[in-house]
């Protein structure tokens, strides 16, 4: 493969402030890699290189310098160099992930049902954080578009009025008609962790992702011990990069599950062998994205088909930008639809 890998950053703009734990998002910015091959005029693959400001291990003074280094290197030899680049998650995600669009030509990046337009993949709904009128109307919205697993980011507003929020959906459906997730982003206190997720174990909820800060190993892992609600670790993945650490992390917290985002947590290489190493202890995952535009998530997807989910995946985050990259997606009731024609391929 001879190949010219360019790079262009963008600057894209939320339709509504995102809420997070960390603040509110406004913008985000993101770089495309192209690369376009020296024999085919038309042939090219583009990666999504997206770490998240004060969240990813490559959050970087000098991410764009690592990035163009890491570019020269591919064109010198055709090859990502993974190991290499194991600080960088993002990175391997988008290059890996404008390698496999290269070889194939299409953003059908695998041979599957879902990228022939022929099932769609289940995800959850999001609601973001927000006063108590936002969140409600948000779940309203939700509900009445038929998701079966709702997700609430909660540890924004009083504990009891996110309560509230989940007994209004408990009121109207069962744990078995409607999945409930929540998102702590670690806003619990490890000495009143427990007495919270008691009190949401009484709302049938489904898991709560990172109840507490990362990094307090011993603390979440008497957590996953005495929960009754299971765990889904999700920023204490976070700069994990080694087959090594990722036995480590796992063996010492034991969660029931972590959650996989590919531009955090090593690509789909580096997620590839969370998977395994998870599997082999019993633990369940399932894969989310992270603020990426639709080149992102539509390569999250494409390989989220390939592992045959069964849970709800985290799959709807790819549509929040004023100016998004136009793609063939689209959100079907509860399902991520790739909707595969000839004008899709490139």
């Amino acid at each position: 493969m001879t190949f010219k890998a360019t790079i262009r950053s963008s600057i894209l703009h939320f339709k509504q402030p995102a809420g997070t734990s960390r603040g509110v998002y406004n913008t985000r910015k993101v770089w495309y890699v192209t690369l376009a091959s020296v024999e085919e005029p038309l042939r090219i693959g583009i990666g999504e290189c997206a770490p998240l400001p004060a969240l990813s291990c490559d959050d970087l003074p000098d991410y764009e310098d690592i990035l163009k280094a890491a570019c020269r290197r591919l064109e010198e030899t055709g090859e990502l160099d993974k190991e290499a680049l194991r600080p960088y998650p993002s990175i391997v995600f988008g290059l890996e992930t404008a390698l496999l669009h290269y070889k194939a030509n299409s953003f059908a990046l695998w041979d599957t049902p879902f990228s022939r337009g022929e099932s769609g993949i289940t995800i959850n709904g999001l609601i973001w954080m927000g006063d108590y009128a936002q969140m409600f109307h948000q779940i309203e919205k939700k509900m009445e578009q038929g998701f079966r697993c709702i997700k609430l980011k909660i540890g924004a507003i009083n504990f009891e009025q996110e309560l509230s929020l989940l007994r209004h959906i408990r009121k109207h459906f069962t744990a078995r008609e409607v999945e409930l997730r929540v998102d702590a982003n670690g806003a619990f206190a490890p000495d009143d962790a427990l007495n919270k997720l008691n009190r949401l174990a009484e709302l049938d909820i489904h898991s709560i992702e990172q109840p507490i800060r990362a990094g307090q190993w011993e603390e979440m892992a008497r957590l996953t011990k005495a929960t009754p609600i299971p765990i889904a670790l999700d920023e204490e993945l976070i700069g994990c990069n080694t087959v090594a650490g990722k036995r480590e992390l796992l063996n010492k917290i034991a969660p029931q599950y972590i959650i996989l985002k590919p531009s955090l947590h090593g690509g789909i290489s580096g997620c590839t062998e969370w998977i395994d190493e998870a599997e082999s202890r019993q633990i369940g995952w399932w894969v989310t994205s992270a603020l990426e535009s639709n080149i992102g998530l539509n390569a999250i997807a494409q390989w989220c088909a390939t592992l045959s989910p069964t849970l709800p995946q985290g799959l709807g985050t790819g549509m929040l930008f004023t100016d998004n990259v136009a793609m063939a997606l689209s959100i079907r009731g509860d399902k991520l639809w790739y909707n595969a024609k000839p004008e899709d391929e490139v």
